[in-house]
């Protein structure tokens, strides 16, 4: 049965026959195939030479795509749906490059801009496809779901089979494939609901339907084993939204207590186990309690597929009816609207009390200073959080630079001034903090009216606009509003992490946005010409359009060639240090490697500090200083190049009187440097004239 078609009235007999797949998912394993791909490669987004990669492939990708919607798709004088968001989001994006001019971390700043034109590409790309196939939305909610399945299943492999796939592994948690465990929680949570709509949607043939059980059962172990929290807390707000206005409640909810239950099985069974919940166990025993998962987590699945297909099938063949699904959905709402008021009492039964227990979990939860949760399963239930302090020094950093932030990527640099402990963390671990801190209000001020504008866009696509005239139970309806609730849940994820950061788990809710956003109202479905070919002859002979179109395609090779620059100018500064470290050295075309890759990346520092390495082994002590005065010029607020400077000046020049000087710069902006403080006692020994230890 199409996707498409409608809603049965009464239930008919199914066939016991092996189900032939639906054309909507051949074109949905393609789609999760790429976003797996993306989620593999890019990691945790902090390589840059994988995320280049996924940049360049992803730019070029909407240049071809976009040029295909300008030719295909019919001219109309009204203002696109979803306009006003991506215009906001453009306009974020455009802050974020322009920050690179009073970054602290201008090469950085260079990064984050391309990581968000990429993002920005892959909204757009929502968009165009929602113009280009209005009743496809079926291929990007089952890639997206797909892609989920995909890469925590991959997640879970990490687990079963330690000593092929992670024979290093030092911690119990989940981390691969993003090498992040929260991203892992994050990215089967994504997952679930997909599964809700699959196992609940009256289409499709209910054998197919039913592997949304053992796929749910595995997304939540998977998101039990990465100990996330936030993934939880967002995975709550989802189904309280999905539960809320897809009236499908009753499907739905046997789909995720079933899957539920085996995973909790699974669950308590891993968690009583050493081997699986304790950090640096032998690898031997990790490996063989990890098969004994492998074949638990193989037994749930066929066990929920099995109650998947019993479920299925009886309600094929035997509907309830329509009062007893309306009385069943109204319960399992008050069930769940029971949850925080079962919570409530167990608080107010508690020592503390309910005031108490709330005012000793907000001072845990807030306190810079709180004690923070075990990395084992008890975290779970524990309310402290290190984000307090990084939200703390975010928020100082937000105060000193209120109006443009530091940069965009600068929170990490701008932070040692700040911190009051040694930690060593590169996000804030929120996208309102980060973003406060990065680039101040005006920033905050861009991302609130694209949010708007995008609340706005998807009220309108899923009908909520209009109150109950809109919520009819349709195929269509229920699946954007699914899109929605995966939207929800990375969107309340990132308010408390720092996930939005890794591409695999952004782009998957930046293409469900787009497709939302570029829906147009639920009552007016988009239309494009039945002959695609015909309408491409004619967009060819259009010159406005064919100009659109090459346009399209200039801006995206543009924007590769710009996301390709700082990996281009990090292979040139490596080829330069090999070439010197030759031998025999070969200094002049080090000396030309590494202006190369000044030419690529002039906003870098690390160009310089090679330039100083080369021209310090060619006996050029002047030009080797000069190359460090520069990166100080280049980023003075950045303490690393104060630091090279000094050590320079006190290893190679012998000068320990300038070196203090210089250092104490570098000591200003990060007073609790462990490298600073050691090159401090260091310049302090050579001018009281005591030996060097």
């Amino acid at each position: 049965m199409s996707a498409q078609a409608g809603m049965a009235t009464r239930a008919q007999p199914v066939a016991l026959r092996f189900p032939a797949i639906e054309s909507d998912w051949v074109y949905a394993g393609l789609l999760g195939a790429a976003l797996a791909w993306v989620a593999v490669k890019a990691n945790g987004g902090l390589r840059i030479d994988d995320t280049t990669v996924v940049e360049i492939v992803v730019d070029l990708a909407v240049g071809v795509v976009a040029a295909l919607a300008v030719l295909v798709v019919p001219a109309t004088r009204r203002m696109l749906p979803g306009t006003t968001a991506a215009a906001f989001f453009a306009l974020f994006v455009i802050t974020t490059a322009v920050s690179t001019v009073w970054s602290v971390v201008p090469d950085q700043s260079w990064i984050e801009a391309n990581r968000l034109v990429t993002y920005l590409a892959v909204f757009v790309i929502g968009m165009c496809f929602v113009r280009l196939a209005p009743h496809r939305w079926t291929v990007v909610l089952g890639g997206i779901t797909v892609a989920c399945v995909a890469v925590s299943a991959w997640a879970l492999m990490h687990k079963v089979f330690p000593a092929w796939l992670e024979p290093d592994e030092i911690y119990a948690r989940l981390r691969e494939p993003f090498g992040y465990w929260n991203a892992v929680g994050l990215m089967a949570a994504l997952g679930v609901p997909g599964c809700l709509w699959l196992g609940a949607r009256r289409a499709g043939h209910a054998a197919f339907n039913a592997l949304a059980y053992p796929a749910t059962g595995l997304l939540l172990v998977v998101v039990l084993l990465a100990y996330s929290r936030g993934a939880l807390l967002a995975l709550a707000v989802g189904c309280a939204f999905w539960f809320g206005f897809v009236p499908l409640r009753l499907r739905g909810f046997a789909v995720l207590a079933t899957g539920a239950v085996g995973a909790i099985l699974v669950i308590a069974w891993a968690f009583g186990q050493g081997a699986l919940s304790d950090d640096k166990v032998p690898l031997s025993l990790r490996d063989q309690a990890g098969h004994q998962l492998g074949i638990l987590v193989f037994f749930m699945a066929v066990a929920l597929l099995a109650a998947g297909l019993a479920v299925s099938f009886w309600a094929s063949h035997r509907s309830p009816s329509t009062l007893f699904r309306r009385r069943a959905g109204l319960a399992i709402l008050v069930v769940l609207a029971l949850v925080p008021v079962a919570a409530a009492g167990g608080l107010a039964t508690s020592q503390r009390g309910l005031g108490g227990s709330i005012s000793h979990a907000w001072d845990t939860l807030t306190n810079p200073d709180a004690k923070l949760p075990s990395n084992d399963p008890s975290r779970l239930t524990a309310v402290g959080s290190v984000r307090a302090r990084y939200w703390n020094d975010a928020f100082k950093i937000g105060s000193d630079h209120p109006w443009f932030g530091v940069g965009a990527g600068g929170y990490d640099t701008a932070r040692l001034h700040y911190r009051n402990d040694d930690l060593e963390v590169a996000h804030a671990h929120g996208y309102v903090v980060q973003t406060l801190a990065d680039r101040g209000l005006i920033g905050l001020a861009l991302s609130f009216a694209a949010l708007v504008a995008l609340a706005l866009a998807v009220s309108q696509a899923t009908g909520l606009h209009r109150g109950g005239a809109e919520l009819r139970t349709t195929p269509e309806r229920v699946g954007l509003l699914t899109l929605t609730t995966v939207v929800i849940v990375f969107g309340v994820h990132s308010f408390v992490d720092w996930t939005w950061f890794v591409p695999g788990v952004a782009f998957p809710a930046l293409l469900a946005g787009g497709w939302l956003a570029g829906r147009g109202a639920l009552g007016l479905p988009p239309r494009i010409p039945t002959r695609m070919l015909a309408r491409a002859r004619d967009g060819l002979d259009d010159r406005v359009r064919l100009t659109a179109a090459v346009g399209a395609i200039g801006l995206a090779a543009c924007a590769a060639w710009a996301a390709w620059q700082p990996q281009r100018s990090i292979d040139a500064g490596d080829q330069a240090l090999a070439a010197i470290t030759a031998n025999p050295p070969q200094i002049a075309k080090a000396r030309e490697l590494v202006r190369n890759a000044h030419q690529r990346d002039p906003v870098a520092v690390d160009p310089y500090f090679d330039q100083s390495v080369i021209e310090t082994k060619a006996g050029n002590l002047p030009g080797a200083r000069t190359a460090l005065e520069r990166a100080v010029r280049l980023q003075p607020a950045n303490p690393s190049t104060w630091l090279a400077l000094a050590n320079f000046q006190l290893t190679e020049l012998h000068n320990p009187t300038a070196a203090k000087k210089t250092l104490a710069a570098a000591l200003y902006l990060d007073p609790r440097s462990f490298d600073g403080i050691q090159l401090l006692i260091a310049i302090n020994r050579q001018l009281s004239g005591a030996p060097a230890s």
